[in-house]
């Protein structure tokens, strides 16, 4: 009877917490709870690799985790923008000269050159092969001419015939008019125009940006030469200012006669089709209108060209215009 309760204690005790069954298990217990005390990398210490590298004795050593997905993305870009930081900085800065210019803001940013990292300026370089097809390519893209505008007056006498019976009858009228009168330039004569061997265009950098400053640039440009109005329809005539200044009509009574018959062949209609054919002869014939119509032309194309092409082209990148200079091609 002793012995089966010595052995229903024993099978009631064993495997509880905090009460090992043998010797063997105390002294695993007793390192169990040192292990922590004891500095990391101490052979026997659970998850500690033995000398050759296997795992130690008291389990496989613990795993490293793993970079995330964007933490990689990150790194690859952030290394892409050191190696093209040159031109991602030159970039940036030509949009932002750009959006700044259109919104009408003068500020003067850092002027930094477009260039690759496998690329090198040359100091002392007196044509640039980078700026000046930028320039082009915006002149290149203009697709209306300039109009040069010039306004003159005139007299003309319309006059209508007409006998009734045996008696002669005319009527005519003289009327001051004032004629409106536009000429073109071609801003983009196509791409055979603006070719190296022509001579055309010409863009020479006199300095180069640097500490700071902006670099200066002399643009040459050879444009056709203005064209005079081509038809009749260049020409129009301002209703307003002109009017008729003096009648003249024959002996017989031109109220109940002449003024009857043939003033109704005064419409105005006519009259303005009559004074859009002699301003047309005038705008193409007389100098005291070509001149000025000529000069006009070109000083528009000239602003035009400057103020909308080439100055926030060459400020975008940049550079300051220093010098602009636009000469008129022969007549052929």
């Amino acid at each position: 009877m002793l012995r089966l309760l010595l052995f229903l204690l024993g099978t009631v005790t064993f495997g509880r917490p905090g009460q090992p069954e043998t010797a063997a298990d105390q002294a695993s217990a007793a390192a169990d709870r040192l292990a922590p005390a004891l500095p990391p990398g101490t052979p026997g210490t659970p998850g500690t690799p033995g000398p050759d590298g296997t795992p130690g004795p008291d389990g496989p050593a613990p795993r490293h985790r793993r970079v995330p997905r964007r933490v990689k993305w990150a790194v690859a870009a952030t290394a892409l923008v050191l190696i093209f930081r040159r031109a991602v900085a030159a970039a940036v800065l030509m949009t932002l000269s750009a959006a700044l210019h259109l919104a009408g803001i003068n500020v003067h940013l850092p002027s930094i050159r477009f260039a690759w990292p496998w690329q090198s300026v040359t100091a002392g370089t007196t044509t640039n092969v980078d700026l000046g097809p930028w320039v082009l390519q915006k002149i290149e893209g203009i697709s209306r001419p300039a109009l040069g505008q010039a306004n003159f007056s005139f007299l003309f006498t319309h006059k209508v015939s007409k006998s009734i019976g045996i008696w002669p009858c005319w009527y005519a009228s003289t009327f001051y008019a004032v004629g409106h009168a536009s000429a073109t330039v071609d801003l983009n004569p196509g791409p055979a125009w603006w070719t190296r061997a022509s001579g055309h265009y010409r863009l020479q950098v006199l300095s180069r940006p640097q500490a700071g400053q902006a670099g200066r640039v002399a643009v040459t440009m050879v444009l056709p030469q203005p064209q005079l109005p081509q038809t009749v329809h260049d020409i129009t005539i301002d209703n307003i200012p002109s009017r008729p200044i003096a009648t003249q009509h024959s002996w017989t009574y031109p109220g109940f006669g002449c003024g009857v018959v043939l003033r109704p062949q005064f419409p105005e209609s006519v009259l303005y089709s009559e004074a859009q054919r002699i301003a047309f002869y005038k705008a193409s014939h007389e100098s005291r209108i070509t001149r000025p119509l000529i000069r006009t032309a070109e000083a528009e194309a000239t602003q035009t060209i400057r103020g909308s092409f080439i100055q926030p082209t060459v400020n975008a990148l940049g550079y300051k215009l220093a010098r602009f200079t636009v000469r008129w091609a022969a007549a052929p």
